[in-house]
């Protein structure tokens, strides 16, 4: 982010330093970050399946959470949500959005991604290079990791912590040693796709918010193709929508029911969706 200028007052300068970050959504970045190669793309390349959405269900989401990462698991929603001095981990009751249970994060680090993982949870911060590991009863914190690069987006296959950074490229991470395993680079008909945020590992494919747009991509997790894109345009309408309403993020999957959840940054609701071909 620039400067907001070195020739404003000093108490006018204050003010947008604090309140900026805030209404920016922190600011990640004024210019996203870029790929090797040919021209990245950010909407579907011709023949590749583009899937609609029929809405099943439709529950309170807390307009506070700046959603980073979604979790369903056994009946409630694990959400990590970001910004700098409002980060947190949280319990969700899904059918009423309250919060069961909360642990702030330290003021100095913007949370990202979140997955569970044999009886842990593992969260991401964005440019601090740091992640979290919490007891998934209790919400203790029980030790801190380091990765190389940005943390957006983070699910697991059930053996490896899959891991976006913004780019084309998802690492996945021995969630023992936190090592990289294996990459793969993210591409729809050859031209790669960046901005991958929040991940979700739904039937054997990894499910990618793609940031600044209304669009998921659906992906192969041995090869990185673009199997397809989900097109969320017009999930929430324009009354659920105020100044602070930010961009489609947060992807959750129920196994056993076999329920896609999604929601945004500081969206009143959270819809379950079932996907259609798009006509």
């Amino acid at each position: 982010m620039r400067s907001p200028g070195r020739n404003l007052p000093r108490t006018i300068v204050l003010v947008l330093a604090v309140l900026v970050p805030i209404f920016t959504g922190g600011c990640r970045r004024e210019t996203p970050p870029t790929s090797t190669g040919s021209d990245p793309v950010f909407s579907p390349m011709p023949g590749t399946p583009v899937y609609t959405y029929r809405v099943v269900n439709t529950w309170p989401h807390d307009r506070n959470a700046f959603t980073q990462g979604l979790v369903y698991f056994d009946g409630v929603l694990l959400e990590s949500t970001g910004l700098y001095g409002r980060s947190s981990l949280r319990l969700v009751e899904l059918n009423t959005g309250r919060v069961l249970q909360q642990v702030t994060v330290p003021p100095e680090y913007f949370a990202e991604g979140l997955a569970a993982l044999h009886g842990k949870l593992y969260q991401l911060s964005w440019q601090n290079q740091t992640g979290f590991v919490y007891d998934q009863q209790t919400f203790q914190l029980e030790k801190e990791f380091s990765y190389e690069g940005e943390g957006w987006g983070l699910t697991t296959d059930g053996q490896s912590l899959i891991l976006s950074d913004g780019t084309d490229r998802i690492r996945f991470l021995d969630p023992a040693t936190f090592a990289v395993k294996r990459s793969i680079n993210v591409s729809d008909e050859g031209r790669p796709v960046i901005r991958l945020n929040e991940l979700e590992y739904v039937k054997g494919e990894i499910y990618a918010n793609v940031w600044q747009t209304d669009f998921i991509v659906r992906i192969n997790p041995t090869n990185g193709v673009v199997t397809g894109w989900i097109d969320l345009g017009g999930l929430l309408s324009p009354a659920d929508r105020d100044a602070t309403t930010d961009v489609l993020n947060g992807i959750a999957y129920d196994a056993a029911g076999d329920r896609l959840f999604v929601t945004g940054k500081f969206w009143p609701k959270l819809f379950e969706v079932r996907l259609e071909p798009k006509p």
